[in-house]
């Protein structure tokens, strides 16, 4: 018993956060990414909805123009800014894959929506654990368009479902420390 919790421990413990600049390009097998999308599926479920849905794309740089023309069209010639549109273009460069990830409302409105988006969220915490057990290193972005309407309504979204982020996945032989800023006893108040 010991043993597994410390091996879960050591597992949460060296989860980090890996952008995708410092991954190498090197090719996860598609089998890697199904077992951490499978771990994804044991998430806690309020009502058995199962929430949680994603997009995987083999090919980065096929989803990052999608991603580059979807902020153009939301842009007018006043805003659009050429480095944004460089820089979502190019984002997946070293990357091995990209995980669209989101909530699908289900058919139980009794359940609220944020349980729903709570559930979801824990599917992705799963995908990264997975990504760390098998020395893959996932970044979980919500920048650029993942939070806009107009991402939701290009990969054929629900108006109820909600977009979580896009985590991109890689090798990388980059390991940053781990860093919490406040001790653990301050986030804690045990109740006698």
């Amino acid at each position: 018993m010991e043993t597994t919790f410390a091996t879960v421990a050591n597992n949460i413990k060296a989860r980090r956060t890996i952008k995708p600049s410092t991954m190498n390009g090197n090719k996860i097998p598609n089998g890697h990414v199904a077992s951490i999308l499978e771990l994804a599926d044991w998430a806690p479920t309020h009502g058995l909805t199962e929430p949680w849905r994603f997009i995987v794309f083999e090919e980065p740089l096929k989803y990052c123009a999608q991603h580059a023309e979807i902020y153009k069209a939301g842009t007018t010639e006043e805003t659009f800014n050429a480095t944004t549109f460089a820089n979502l273009s190019s984002q997946g460069n070293n990357t091995s894959h990209v995980v669209i990830a989101y909530q699908k409302r289900g058919d139980l409105p009794k359940i609220p929506q944020f349980e729903e988006v709570i559930s979801a969220s824990c599917a992705v915490q799963n995908m990264l654990l997975g990504a760390t057990a098998l020395n893959i290193g996932a970044f979980w972005s919500t920048g650029g368009m993942a939070l806009k309407p107009a991402f939701a309504e290009h990969f054929g979204l629900g108006p109820e479902d909600s977009v979580l982020g896009v985590i991109y996945l890689g090798y990388t032989e980059t390991q940053p420390a781990g860093v919490r800023k406040t001790p653990i006893e301050e986030k804690i108040t045990w109740n006698k």
